[in-house]
């Protein structure tokens, strides 16, 4: 049975055994020890840190997991619980929260059975999604930590309602008339688009996640979900998976992306409040998602991880990887619910490409193909979800630590999302000198009316001077002198 297979699936990642009836089931130590544990601290004595690090190591080992806590495990438990958090603060952290959690812990093994009977009328059931399998399911180190016990806190207090959804998403590597998604373009694709480029918003200021609703926000993601947001990391990723922990679950079953998937995430709440990045980086309170909830009882934020080349230097700017990062960012953006729109648009760009046809847009009674298919997508989004036509926010992806070039990723991300047929892309440049004149280079673009071609072509006649030693300029450096002194000037205006 298909749940049944489901359930195989994630039981090698469970710390629980089969029992005679086929049911999940804790150990006899593990049920004995959270039994203790949810009669409080005076029962169980578990109430303080090195206890508790003492506590957890018993049941591992009750359940012969594989690996250790870490030697220095008791002493970290003893510094954060005992140290660094007020004695309020521990003694709430004991005598409340650790109860409430043994008692969902105990719960786990019927949580668990109950979620898979459930699958045989939704069809969404929790499973490992292997490489190259599009599918969907629903579900400063001290700093870190903080952010996740206040996320226990929080839910042991109240327990969240609704449903997060995982999004494998896929571009075929294979190109066959009869399959169901969208393949992996080529260069030639990208050449000879027509499709208009969408509005391009600058934000010098900002974050990504304080976005309002209507856009799929960006999470400068590692190939392996979560990068170390269980670790040492505490950049973009790290940060967005601490303020919203419903995100660490997808690192259990969605293994590493290659280069033609990205994930999507509908519905994970904001628990914390923050301040800072990297070493930087501090919890600074609760925060109350106040975001709606859509018709699958999701909350109204929608996050796509993709990963981008890490310290590509001048490879980045050969044709190879160029293609590589532009149909990965594709990949994200694109909403394959709607394929069915992008098949049309797509064959008849192919009938056009293949005839050799002179005119540079694709043209019908009422317009650009590209601009009737926005028309027809924006019609049928009225009879279902009102804020249903997203746009992108994002920032300065596979930049930073990853060593991207921030003006070469910028322009491929705003590719990617006018592929999409996005209605919109909100660039957050975080105060990067770089991208000071972001703004001009786009207004610039789009008072031209170029389309994605034209964009693409431009970009490959760039990275081409900079391979072949031509050019030390950056992108826009490298676009805006080739203009019009008139044109420049009022463009400074």
């Amino acid at each position: 049975m298909e749940e049944r297979a489901e359930l195989d699936s994630i039981l090698p990642y469970l710390p629980l055994l089969i029992g005679s009836s086929c049911r999940l089931l804790w150990t006899s130590k593990v049920v004995e020890a959270l039994e203790a544990m949810s009669r409080g601290p005076d029962h169980s004595r578990v109430n303080c840190g090195e206890v508790l690090s003492i506590a957890i190591s018993d049941m591992r080992a009750s359940l012969s997991l594989p690996e250790p806590l870490a030697p220095f495990a008791p002493q970290g438990y003893a510094l954060f619980f005992d140290e660094l958090l007020s004695g309020a603060d521990s003694t709430k952290w004991f005598a409340g929260v650790i109860p409430k959690l043994a008692n969902l812990l105990l719960r786990l093994p019927s949580l668990v059975d109950l979620h898979y009977q459930n699958t045989q009328t939704s069809g969404y059931g929790l499973r490992i999604l292997g490489p190259q399998q599009p599918g969907m399911v629903l579900l400063s180190q001290e700093n870190k930590v903080r952010c996740i016990v206040h996320y226990f806190q929080r839910i042991c207090s109240q327990m969240p309602t609704g449903f997060v959804s995982f999004e494998r998403k896929l571009l075929s590597l294979e190109h066959h008339p009869w399959q169901s998604g969208v393949s992996y373009p080529n260069a030639d694709f990208w050449t000879k688009s027509t499709i208009p480029l969408c509005p391009f918003l600058v934000h010098s200021s900002g974050l990504i996640e304080d976005h309002s609703t209507g856009v799929l926000e960006v999470d400068f993601a590692n190939k392996y979900l979560g990068g170390g947001a269980l670790h040492r990391g505490c950049v973009q990723e790290e940060i967005r998976f601490m303020i919203n922990p419903e995100l660490i679950a997808g690192m259990l079953f969605l293994p590493s992306m290659t280069e033609n998937e990205a994930i999507e995430i509908v519905g994970a709440e904001r628990f914390s409040g923050y301040t800072g990045y990297a070493s930087s980086f501090r919890f600074s309170g609760d925060y109350v998602d106040k975001r709606s909830i859509d018709f699958l009882g999701r909350r109204k934020t929608r996050i796509v991880a993709i990963d981008a080349l890490c310290c590509p230097r001048m490879n980045q700017y050969k044709l190879k990887y160029l293609l590589r990062e532009t149909n990965k960012a594709f990949c994200g953006f694109l909403d394959q619910s709607k394929y069915t729109q992008y098949k049309r648009l797509f064959k008849i760009m192919d009938s056009v490409q293949l005839n050799e046809a002179p005119s540079t847009s694709i043209e019908t009674n009422g317009g650009s193909m590209a601009e009737e298919v926005r028309k027809s997508d924006e019609k049928g989004d009225q009879f279902m979800d009102p804020e249903n036509c997203i746009g992108i926010a994002t920032g300065n992806w596979g930049c930073g630590a990853f060593g991207g070039d921030p003006e070469i990723k910028t322009i491929i991300q705003w590719l990617a999302a006018s592929q999409a047929l996005r209605p919109f892309i909100s660039y957050y440049t975080f105060g990067l000198e770089a991208l000071q004149n972001l703004a001009q280079v786009s207004q610039w673009i789009i008072l031209h009316k170029w389309n994605v071609g034209d964009l693409w072509n431009m970009l490959i006649e760039y990275s081409s001077q900079k391979l072949r030693g031509e050019t030390n300029l950056g992108f826009f450096a490298w676009l805006l002198p080739s203009l019009p002194p008139c044109e420049a000037v009022e463009l400074a205006k």
